[in-house]
């Protein structure tokens, strides 16, 4: 037992080092300040807003939710929602006067994004939302040029969350972030056929991994760069990105990470 015991410690180590060593290969002398803020919990804020009761997310979610343009009437999409914070908060802007459908794949996170909905919207709003359990990668197959706005926070390698959980870090290697990336494309060029011309995507998500955020704008322009358009966004304690901004917990006062870039669909 206690050589199998040894064995796990060294493997858990092991696993420990390689992270360590690809993202330090990406931040280089920032790691271990970066490192550092993302071990400690992060401090959720209060949002209300124009809800029946407030929600608590890291504020940064909120900051990036509001880069996306909203009218009224827009028909918008929220592709990965649950577990629905920001849902509420592009519903809160538009003060529920736009049609949302609140998208997760997952049948257990549908039903905690369909109780936070509920449950934080007022009634008046609530026959305009539908929330919906697809595989949002093969969206724009069924549903083109049909959405004003879509919002894209796509599943990522939550780095902060790995950190801190043992369970996850146990299942992390150096090939994940590249599965992700090759999904969250996925995800995005789906985005681009469901949005109609003229309209926007914000694609966002809580990694730190350049891969997973530029690069996958990178792929995008590379594709359809004749049809797309980054468009410049102000962001409240970010930093410049090649494409688009980001909130660093070790610079924002704790907040994020968050990935945010706006895409606009140039017209045909």
């Amino acid at each position: 037992m206690a050589k199998r015991a040894d064995k796990q410690m060294m493997e858990k180590d092991r696993r420990k080092e390689a992270f360590d060593t690809f993202y330090r290969s990406i931040w280089q002398e920032r790691y271990d300040a970066l490192r550092e803020a993302l071990l400690k919990e992060a401090s959720p804020s209060e949002f209300r807003g124009n809800l029946e009761k407030s929600y608590y997310l890291d504020r940064a979610s909120v900051l990036v939710a509001s880069l996306l343009p909203l009218a009224e009437g827009d028909n918008v999409l929220d592709m990965c929602a649950a577990p629905g914070g920001k849902s509420l908060v592009l519903l809160s802007r538009a003060e529920g006067k736009i049609t949302l459908t609140a998208n997760d794949r997952s049948p257990d996170r549908k039903l905690r994004l369909d109780t936070v909905l509920r449950e934080h919207t007022p009634s008046s709003w609530q026959q305009n939302i539908r929330t919906t359990c697809r595989d949002a990668s093969l969206w724009g197959l069924h549903e083109k040029d049909a959405y004003d706005a879509i919002l894209l926070d796509a599943p990522c390698s939550s780095e902060r969350h790995v950190l801190q959980s043992e369970k996850h870090m146990a299942m992390w290697s150096p090939s994940r972030p590249k599965r992700l990336a090759i999904e969250q494309y996925a995800l995005l060029a789906s985005a681009f056929m469901a949005v109609r011309p003229g309209g926007f995507i914000l694609y966002s998500t809580c990694s730190v991994n350049i891969a997973e955020d530029e690069g996958v704008i990178a792929k995008l322009l590379k594709r359809r760069g004749d049809e797309a358009e980054i468009i410049p966004t102000e962001l409240e304690m970010s930093e410049e990105r090649e494409y688009g901004r980001m909130i660093m917990p070790d610079t924002a006062d704790g907040m994020g990470p968050l990935y945010a870039c706006l895409i606009r669909k140039r017209n045909e």
